[in-house]
């Protein structure tokens, strides 16, 4: 009882937050309406016992994506003065494309059973401790490759970062380090 309570709660709020989204005129407000959406959605993969799902979602799209946001639209200065001015058949394509895919969801919507997801063997699969299970027994050796990438990565951006830092160091020839 509780469970669909929370669930239509965070529902709502979703909706309403990526509605606003759409409809706010200031993008710091879309931003922020966005970020709203996204921890609606995580309360909904807490709901799904997706626990880890949830804390990950929260860090990667509220916290870091949504601050790129934020600095983005914030070093842009967006106003209305300089937004472009959109064609009617533009709008009109646009709204057509939208109701096709509502449309489509609905059939998806419509066409999906529900009955494997009270199966009680599902109960605990989106917690940590059997995604670690999971990870470091069944997907090892692909966790640990992916790992190699990621560090070799990491040293070529450092690398890359004081390749050219030294670079600017250096003064050109016959120039000199002496300040006035």
């Amino acid at each position: 009882m509780y469970t669909q309570i929370i669930f239509f709660v965070l529902s709502f709020i979703a909706l309403a937050s990526s509605i606003m989204v759409l409809v706010s005129k200031r993008p710091v407000h879309s931003v922020l309406y966005l970020t709203l959406s996204f921890f609606s959605i995580a309360g909904h993969y807490i709901l799904l016992n997706a626990q880890f799902l949830a804390a990950v979602h929260i860090i990667v799209y509220a916290g870091a994506i949504m601050v790129l946001f934020l600095f983005t639209v914030m070093l842009l200065n967006l106003n209305a003065q300089t937004e472009p001015k959109t064609h009617f058949m533009i709008k009109m394509a646009a709204v057509l494309a939208s109701g096709i895919l509502l449309i489509t969801l609905t059939g998806a919507i419509r066409g999906m059973e529900l009955n494997s997801l009270t199966d009680p063997s599902y109960a605990q699969v989106g917690l940590v401790r059997n995604l670690g299970k999971v990870l470091f027994t069944e997907y090892l050796l692909p966790f640990e490759l992916s790992s190699f990438l990621f560090l070799s990565a990491m040293v070529g951006v450092v690398l890359l970062g004081k390749k050219e830092e030294e670079e600017i160091k250096t003064p050109a020839a016959g120039e000199t380090n002496l300040k006035n």
